[in-house]
């Protein structure tokens, strides 16, 4: 074969080789150094096989371009295509260089044998078009899968970089919605410890009614006693300056005095121990418990919420009723929260009464009583309050304890009371809070407090 048009085939099957198998993506130095500059390549060898020491180098720019190509796929080796235009190059090359050398070596051995290799240099030709045209239908087939691919990568790419966006939007919604959340919460806190306010001063107001009644008694006592006191002390220093005074009547006389302050100090720790109560009641709960005589409580509350009723309503009238086990004895408690329990299971329960008065047969009385019992068993104290006012109907049984659910009429309960009742007992003393009531019969309420 000439050497320029050798020079053209070759240049041209290295640059379809290198657009085939896509050789400055996946073999770059390679490329760079020698493939892309294969025209510079060949001119070179062109000029040097015109030299006259060197112009058996026109007969193997053909083989020396088989061997580049083969050099070339089996750098990439692991590339399914390079190895299939490998296995269709490399018989041909192999043919045509030892034909080569046979005829470069031996001209007149090549010619006496010239029937066993010009054939197999047709045969191996035929091999590498028919085995080329498989290896470049396999190649446009993985360029074609390979570019599937890259484009279900890009979709992805896209579709990802999509769901980033939404991802980014919803986080800034689900981020903005929290603030408002918290937001909302903390004014909800806010009213909530309004309402707990509100519901604490409510109590407070019958409580200061109550006592505000309860408490004028010990001080008539004290007012009563004082005045005979000051009497008696007259009495008796008018005796003591009298020249012989009456021993029996001075001594008298000083026991009656001795008497009255006993009864003047008895009534006066009455009337501090019911503003002590009053203090407890308005103070903050510290959370802290102390030993308490809960029969004493219970009687306390008892007394006052009927006195506070009764201030408010002068036709009011109920009766009460003490059933307190006195084993019961002294309980570790916090005063001012069982206080407000005690105070609000009471109030409900007057309150249940008075409603059914106005409705009740002939002969209906109405009465509430507190009661008390210690079990040694269970190592548990009862507290319940029972009234046989109008009771609550079943349906309404479940909800009784949730916050601001009330049962009585519209500007006449928070519906806080139970629903704070409730976590006092549970919650703040390990105890259980219970109810059981018969519409139209009553109702009671059951505490248990672990002693």
């Amino acid at each position: 074969m000439e050497l320029v048009p050798s020079i053209f085939i070759s240049v041209g099957v290295v640059y379809a080789t290198r657009k085939l198998l896509e050789t400055p993506q996946r073999v770059a130095w390679w490329d760079a150094f020698i493939l892309s500059k294969y025209w510079a390549v060949a001119a070179g060898y062109f000029l040097l096989a015109q030299i006259p020491m060197l112009r058996f180098l026109q007969e193997w720019f053909g083989e020396l371009t088989y061997l580049l190509i083969l050099a070339t796929m089996y750098q990439m080796r692991d590339y399914q295509p390079a190895r299939l235009y490998m296995v269709a190059l490399l018989p041909h090359a192999a043919v045509r260089i030892v034909n080569t050398i046979v005829h470069w070596a031996n001209q007149a051995f090549f010619e006496q044998y010239d029937y066993y290799f010009k054939p197999a240099e047709v045969f191996t030709f035929l091999w590498l078009v028919g085995f080329g045209i498989y290896a470049f239908v396999q190649n446009k087939k993985e360029q074609k899968q390979r570019r599937q691919e890259e484009e279900r990568i890009r979709a992805a790419e896209a579709r990802r970089a999509e769901l980033e966006h939404l991802v980014d939007e919803r986080t800034s919604e689900l981020t903005a919605q929290k603030e408002t959340l918290e937001k909302t919460l903390a004014d909800l806190k806010a009213a909530q410890t309004q309402l707990v306010h509100s519901e604490k001063m409510a109590s407070l107001g019958e409580l200061t009614a109550g006592i505000a009644h309860e408490i004028q008694n010990p001080l008539n006592f004290v007012n009563n006693f004082s005045h005979l006191s000051a009497e008696l002390a007259e009495e008796l220093l008018e005796e003591m300056a009298k020249p012989d005074p009456d021993q029996d009547l001075v001594r008298e006389l000083v026991q009656d005095l001795a008497q009255n302050q006993e009864k003047i100090n008895h009534h006066g720790k009455r009337a501090s121990n019911i503003v002590t109560a009053m203090l407890q009641h308005a103070r903050t709960s510290t959370g802290k418990k102390e030993p308490i005589d809960l029969n004493e409580l219970a009687d306390e509350y008892l007394r006052l919420a009927y006195h506070g009723l009764r201030a408010k309503d002068k036709s009011f009238n109920a009766k009460m009723v003490t059933e307190l086990d006195p084993a019961v004895g002294k309980v570790e408690l916090v005063p001012q929260d069982m206080g407000r329990v005690l105070l609000n299971l009471i109030n409900n329960a007057f309150f249940a009464v008075n409603q059914k008065k106005g409705n009740a047969p002939e002969g209906y009385e109405p009465t509430v009583t507190v009661s008390t019992k210690l079990s040694k068993k269970n190592k548990r104290v009862e507290i319940s309050i029972r009234d046989n006012g109008m009771g609550i109907p079943d349906s309404l049984k479940a909800k009784i304890f949730q916050p601001f659910f009330t049962t009585k009429p519209t500007g006449q309960g928070t519906g806080l009371g139970l629903s704070l009742a409730f976590d006092i007992v549970t919650k703040g003393h390990g105890g259980t809070f219970e109810v059981d009531s018969k519409e139209g019969e009553g109702t009671v309420f059951l505490i248990t407090i672990p002693v």
